[in-house]
């Protein structure tokens, strides 16, 4: 599909694209994999995991605008560097209407881009409270929901609910994983000590409004391995 100028192999955590450096070369992953991630408030939020045949760089090259994204090497890496001359003559080939809609749809993503790391530095602005929650094995995770947890949401047992409304950032730190989900949540109804029987305790329902590719797909991949249920 593509005449590649070069071929390269990198270690794990080499940096192959810099978000905000300059340059147009195209990459293609041979074999391994390539993680995309993105700066946010001083954090690092990983966008996407490359695998082979995937295609990343394509922005700069039709956009001619700086890398909005961190590419880097997870494990060993091989790319197929995009034959530039051979791509220009291809390029240059197509109708200029063409070209001006490619270049305008590298645009408006960029632009999209920009817009979804514009909301998220809001969201974390506006999200003032943090909730950690932390179990330390299966049985002690079950017990506390006993069942009422879903992808969607949980009931967070509690004698000091947050109001209906509220929003928050919960930090889940499921059993036999090593980093805590990050999942931005709203309370959707509490219940207060005072309205609370022994069927019905003391808590709050919350949805999940905001979660992480990859946050999501551990959870989705937890749920699934120890317990049917339904929010």
């Amino acid at each position: 599909m593509f005449t590649f100028a070069s071929e390269e192999t990198h270690e794990d955590g080499y940096v192959i694209i810099k978000e905000g450096t300059s340059g147009d070369w195209l990459y293609v992953v041979l074999s391994g994999t390539v993680e995309i991630s993105k700066m946010i408030n001083g954090k690092k939020h990983v966008i996407d995991l490359l695998k082979e045949g995937e295609l990343f760089g394509e922005v700069g090259f039709l956009g001619g605008t700086k890398r909005t994204a961190t590419a880097t090497a997870v494990g060993q890496v091989t790319l197929g560097i995009v034959d530039r001359t051979a791509l220009d003559v291809e390029f240059n080939e197509l109708s200029s209407d063409l070209r001006n809609i490619l270049m305008a749809m590298a645009k408006r993503f960029e632009k999209m881009v920009n817009r979804v790391i514009d909301f998220s530095s809001r969201s974390e602005v506006r999200i003032k409270k943090t909730l950690a929650l932390t179990y330390k094995d299966n049985m002690s995770f079950v017990r506390a929901y006993l069942g009422n947890i879903s992808t969607g949401g949980l009931f967070v047992k509690t004698e000091k609910p947050l109001p209906q409304g509220e929003q928050f950032l919960l930090r889940l730190q499921l059993p036999d994983f090593p980093e805590p989900l990050r999942i931005s949540c709203e309370v959707v109804w509490s219940r207060n000590s005072a309205e609370a029987t022994p069927k019905e305790p003391a808590g709050m329902g919350v949805k999940f409004v905001e979660m992480g590719r990859k946050d999501s797909d551990v959870l989705k991949q937890y749920l699934s391995g120890n317990f049917k249920c339904k929010l």
